[in-house]
Formats: structure tokens, sequence, C-alpha cells
């Protein structure tokens, strides 16, 4: 007969289990390490010394970081709706074009505080829009999300692979870029964020896209938890036939759920274009996109989860770098595939522990039940 399990409480559901998801990944990462000769705890110091040990460090996590919490939260959004949007790559690198055709045609004559804004707003349109299509194929005709969202980061790279060979390119370049901006288009640094707490930023390209960021996992909050559309998004993920009974449209819901997807992905655009390379290339997304569905899952899809395991995935990038170049052994491959064990147990074996807990969970709950009922008959006599 199989045992019951009891529900767990959040903070074992998006704490620790999560942490235990992470703990054994890691040790399963210092396995491999050790395999190659190298040392699994020099690893891990050298690791975490080189994403928090320096200013540039910190600077550079927090930069890898911001696009994880944008194309974490696309995922997130559209998880809570029941659909799989996995073409966040195509949404993000699409709304490129928003930012950088704001960045060459207001550049020159706005400060950065007004064209930040206007890019912000392209951005967010374009990327919306790109996830239009897929959304309306899944709600009107019944194509399933997921195939079309992978048809459409390919379309995605093929438009930009064209505009920026062709068409944006400056007149006499051989790069497959656009001109670099004007000031007006270039975001500032954080800089002075990290001089705060004691750490100067030489190189880093952390902006001010970060706290964009953090502002949208607070809107993303409160549009899941406290608002009536968050309410219809969360119903119709639970239960669409309880939805449909309920007089939710499901055509309305999963249009204006991607739509939303959509637009944050294209806002992961600002960061490296606008704050980082001052300019649009190929490939700036550089898999972002992907990683954010990692970030979701080991987020629990909720905003504050999203941004810590978003810092996470920064400090494996960030870390993983002064690990390839201070171990010779450990190639960037190998900080691929130490990314890829997190991804794993975060995501594709997320339940491994869960029926354990619970029964650990269930079993203290009883205990703690009979020693209130001995304490209640104890106390009547």
């Amino acid at each position: 007969m199989s045992q019951p399990f009891a529900k767990l409480p959040a903070w074992a559901d998006y704490g620790l289990l999560p942490l235990i998801n992470l703990i054994v990944a890691f040790l399963v990462a210092g396995l491999v390490v050790l395999l190659v000769g190298e040392s699994p705890i020099d690893a891990a110091v050298l690791m975490v010394k080189g994403a928090f040990g320096s200013g540039d460090g910190v600077g550079y996590t927090l930069y890898y970081a911001t696009n994880f919490i944008f194309t974490g939260l696309c995922v997130a959004v559209a998880f809570h709706c029941g659909l799989f949007n996995i073409g966040g790559e195509g949404q993000a690198y699409i709304g490129g074009l928003g930012v950088s055709l704001v960045g060459l045609w207001l550049g020159n004559f706005l400060p950065w505080w007004l064209t930040f804004p206007l890019a912000i707003l392209a951005s967010a349109l374009v990327g919306a829009l790109w996830a239009l299509i897929p959304a309306w194929l899944q709600a009107k005709r019944g194509s399933h999300v997921v195939i079309t969202t992978i048809m459409f980061n390919f379309i995605a790279a093929s438009i930009m692979v064209y505009l920026l060979v062709g068409v944006l390119k400056p007149a006499g370049s051989q790069a497959p870029e656009t001109r670099v901006f004007a000031e007006g288009g270039q975001l500032p640094g954080l800089g002075w964020l990290l001089d705060l707490v004691g750490l100067s930023m030489r190189s880093a390209p952390l902006n001010v896209s970060f706290l964009l960021a953090l502002v949208a996992a607070f809107l993303v909050w409160v549009l899941i938890w406290r608002t009536k559309l968050g309410y219809e998004i969360r119903t119709m993920g639970f239960s669409p036939k309880a939805a449909r009974y309920a007089g939710i449209s499901e055509l309305r819901i999963i249009i204006i759920t991607m739509m939303i997807s959509g637009a944050l992905a294209g806002m992961m655009a600002l960061n490296p274009i606008m704050g980082a390379q001052h300019r649009m290339q190929l490939d700036f997304v550089a898999g972002a996109g992907f990683v954010g569905i990692a970030v979701a899952l080991m987020g629990r899809s909720h905003p504050a989860g999203i941004v810590i395991a978003a810092i996470l995935f920064g400090m494996l990038y960030q870390g993983g770098a002064e690990i390839a170049f201070d171990m010779p052994n450990i190639s960037r491959d190998m900080i691929v595939i130490i990314q890829g064990l997190v991804i794993l147990f975060a995501g594709a074996l997320e339940h491994m522990f869960r029926p354990s807990l619970q029964r650990i969970f269930y079993r203290l709950g009883r205990a703690k039940n009979r020693t209130a009922t001995a304490a209640l008959a104890g106390g009547s006599q």
C-alpha cells in the first residue's frame, strides 16, 4: 500500500527543496571535476571568488543575471497559464530590433533617460508582437505553443541575420552589426551602486537595466497575485475547464499571457545592446532565452525565486569563466556540463526528492498530532 504524502509548507517547497536539488547538482559536478584531476573544493572556492570576490566579478555576475531575470519571468508568466513558452530566445532576439531602432534614430538627439523609456516600450512591443502569432495559433488553431515558439526562434535568427548583414550594417563595414549608438543611446553603469558597499567596478557592463529587471519582477508579482487578470491566468493554468465554466475567455487569456511573456523577453535586449555593446550584434542573446527556462523552474515561477536563481546562474557564468582560466584541465565545455547538471536537478529531476520530503513532513505532522492529543488527554484527567 502506498504511503500518504503531506503537502509541503511554502518555505520547504520554495526554499528547502530547491536547495537540496542544488546541493546534489554541485556534488555530482564535484565528482566530474574530480575525474579530470582537479580539486572540487578549490574549483568551488575559485567560482565563488570569481563571481563575488571583486567589484568587476559582482558586476559581471549581475549583468548576466539581468538577462536571466527577464527571460525567467518570460517563461514563468507563461507557466502560470499552463503554457510552455520556449521562444524567449527568439522574442529577445527580435526585441533587439526595437531597441536598436530607438538607439540609432534618437541617440543623437535625446539623453539616455528619454531614450531608455522609449527603448523599453519598443523592445516590449516587438517582443509581444513576435509572441502574438504563436499565441493566436495555439488559441485559435490548436497549434501547440512549444512547436511554434521553437520554429519562431529560428525564424527570428534568420531575420536578424538578414537585417544585420544587409539592412542595418553601416556602409563600408564588414562586421554584421549596427553602428555604435550615440551617447543618448547608451545606458549608464551602476558602478556607484557597488561603491556603496565598498566594491570598485572598472570594466563590468552592469547597467541600469538591472534595476529595470528588479522592477519587472515586482510588477510580475503584482500582476500574477494581486490582479484580476493574474487570477484568470492562474485559473486557466490550473484548470482550463474550470476557467471556461467561470466565463473566462481562453482565447483572450492565452493571447494576453503570451504577449506579456514575449514583452518581458524582448526587454532582455536592453541589457546587452544599450547597456554593454552600445550596438546590435549577431547572437547577442547568447542562449539566455533557454537558460530562462531553468531559472523559472528553479525559482518555482515566483519572481523572488527567479531573481535568486538568475543570480546563481550569473555566478555560474562568471565564476565558470574564472575556473576555465585558472584551471586548464577544466575547459569551458566542463562549465557547460556543470550548468547542465544544475538544470537537470532543478528542472527535469525536480520531483526526485519531493516524495521523500513529503513523507518526512507527513510523519512529523503525525508525531506532532499524537503529542498534542496526548497533552490534551493528560490535561483532561
